[in-house]
Order: C-alpha cells, then sequence, then structure tokens
C-alpha cells in the first residue's frame, strides 16, 4: 500500500486534548498532532530543545493564546506559528472550544553519516 489513513477520534487523546497522529501512521520525518481544546484547557509548558524539533501550529477552528517565551500570541481561525525548537510554549484556549493541527519536524542533522537523513531520536510527537 501506499499510503496510510487515519481518523484522529479513532485515536487514543493524551493530556484530554491530543491526538498523536505520528504512530498510527508510521511518519519517518513529521510528526502531526490534532488538539481538540474544551473550554480553559492549558497544554503543559515545554520546548524542544531536547530533540530539535520546530513545530508550525495551525488554529483550524476557534481562537486561543499560545505563549511562546512569555509572550502571548492572540491565534484566530487560520492562523499558523512557527515555534524554533529551544523556545517553551504553551497553548491556553479561552472560552470556547478550539482545535489545532500541530506539526513538528526534527533538524537535519550534521552527523559524519552526511546523507541528508532525518534525525528522529527522541520524537515527541
Amino acid at each position: 500500500m501506499t499510503y496510510r489513513k487515519v481518523n484522529y477520534e479513532d485515536v487514543d487523546q493524551v493530556s484530554s486534548a491530543m491526538h498523536f497522529l505520528s504512530d498510527p501512521l508510521e511518519t519517518e520525518q513529521v510528526g502531526v498532532t490534532v488538539a481538540r481544546c474544551d473550554p480553559g484547557w492549558k497544554s503543559r509548558p515545554h520546548d524542544h530543545s531536547d530533540n530539535d524539533h520546530e513545530e508550525v501550529y495551525v488554529l483550524i477552528e476557534g481562537s486561543a493564546t499560545v505563549v511562546v517565551d512569555d509572550d502571548p500570541v492572540e491565534m484566530e481561525t487560520g492562523d499558523a506559528l512557527w515555534i524554533p525548537p529551544e523556545s517553551t510554549r504553551q497553548i491556553r484556549n479561552g472560552n470556547d472550544e478550539s482545535a489545532f493541527v500541530l506539526v513538528s519536524a526534527p533538524s537535519i542533522g550534521d552527523d559524519d553519516s552526511d546523507n541528508g537523513e532525518w534525525l528522529l531520536t527522541g520524537f515527541a510527537g
């Protein structure tokens, strides 16, 4: 088969909002998560400095605030936000449900193999 398909609603929810799709899709170079955030929901503040993953948060429904390094970034439906690996990030949802698609990818390694492969060590989705 040349493709893999999954419905995020069929994937167990983590932290009462996150549906990590990388494992069921068996991705090798990208992480994809759907976050359906209840009113007032907050994610755990975190960064990706340990695995060097950059992320893009795309708000596909509602409005929310993403705090990046203590800087609140107001998001509306259709907004996309790039976050570098070393920055701390946290989703803070408002009074209504919102939905994000979170995409992450590791940096291309500078190892001795120099084959252009993506490093996936410590991938967190």
